[in-house]
């Protein structure tokens, strides 16, 4: 496997924004060929991901040496003060007591990807793994629950007393258990074009326009493919109004006829709101004028007018930013 596939990999067990922070401190002709490999990424095994992450971690350790802390470091200070016979009963214990803090395989998964897991558990069980979870990643997962399961569980919590290791150990195991086997499940599909426009889609527009432009070079396609999937249809409800009212004079009245016909209803009136009554009721009367129309059809029409958003974009007449933020017009 070569370093290119590790990095990617990588990147897509990663959280999106944390995969869009590594790739802005890329050089652009590394960003350029990563995402080319995760575009092309269909699955990964287990042993795959294992084998990245444990270089990973190796790599890590030898460019980021700790002098001083560690158990060697308290072994060395342990032997001097109580000498060497005690110093090795009391590391002993510190190296149990290290190993078996309850639900320690948590505190690096997120608050969102902890809620995917235990939003279904009986209240008591997640107060239990609350408890046992660093205060800010506790608060963030209480804030994910509904609020009538959030008061559930904080009584809970509250008048929680001493629970059986046995307990605590069963259902850190169980837990364990069905992340690893969801986890390794969603990476099998990860990868792929809709991974990178993803990914791009939670960088800033400077970074992932870098990126676009430099695929355009190398694979034009791929590059196209990628911008249809970073925008969608839909995502017309984010445009303001000033925005909206640019792009209607890019679109004829028959394309927007058919790419409505098979919109939502918040879309629609987003559009009808952008034009004067007489011209909204013109449109409507076109859209009933069409009658049965399909599927393919409309869709096609919905992605020319997706087009005609990137081409206002690139021409600096309207903003699209990324995650959905504040847009602007010129």
């Amino acid at each position: 496997m070569d370093a290119i596939r590790k990095a990617a990999i990588l990147l897509l067990s990663m959280e999106k924004p944390l995969a869009a922070e590594v790739l802005a401190s890329m050089t652009r002709e590394q960003v350029e060929r990563v995402t080319l490999e995760i575009a092309k990424v269909d699955d990964v095994t287990r042993e795959q991901q294992e084998s990245v992450f444990d270089e990973f971690f190796q790599g890590v350790n030898e460019l980021t040496p700790i002098e001083r802390g560690g158990l060697g470091a308290a072994n060395e200070l342990l032997e001097q003060s109580l000498g060497k016979e005690h110093a090795g009963q009391i590391l002993e214990n510190v190296r149990q007591s290290m190993n078996s803090v309850p639900f320690s395989f948590l505190h690096k998964v997120g608050a969102e990807n902890l809620l995917t897991f235990i939003s279904e558990e009986h209240p008591q069980t997640i107060a239990l793994i609350m408890s046992h979870l660093p205060a800010a990643l506790a608060a963030e997962v209480l804030s994910g629950l509904p609020s009538l399961r959030q008061l559930e569980v904080i009584r809970r919590i509250a008048g929680m007393e001493q629970t059986s290791p046995e307990v605590i150990a069963t259902i850190e195991k169980s837990l364990q258990s069905r992340m690893t086997s969801m986890f390794n499940q969603q990476l099998e599909n990860a990868g792929g074009v809709p991974m990178v426009a993803q990914i791009l889609n939670v960088t800033d527009r400077m970074t992932n326009k870098g990126i676009l432009e430099s695929l355009d070079q190398e694979d034009s396609e791929l590059a196209d493919e990628i911008r249809r999937l970073m925008f969608v249809f839909d995502d017309l409800l984010k445009l303001d109004n000033k925005s909206i009212q640019a792009l209607l004079k890019e679109v004829d009245n028959s394309q927007w006829a058919l790419a409505l016909k098979g919109a939502s209803e918040e879309i629609k009136q987003k559009i009808f709101g952008n034009l004067s009554q007489r011209a909204a009721e013109m449109l409507k009367e076109e859209i009933e004028y069409l009658g049965a129309v399909r599927l393919s059809d409309v869709e096609q029409m919905q992605q020319q007018i997706v087009d005609a958003v990137r081409r206002l974009e690139d021409a600096g007449e309207i903003v699209v930013a990324a995650g959905g933020g504040e847009q602007f017009v010129s």
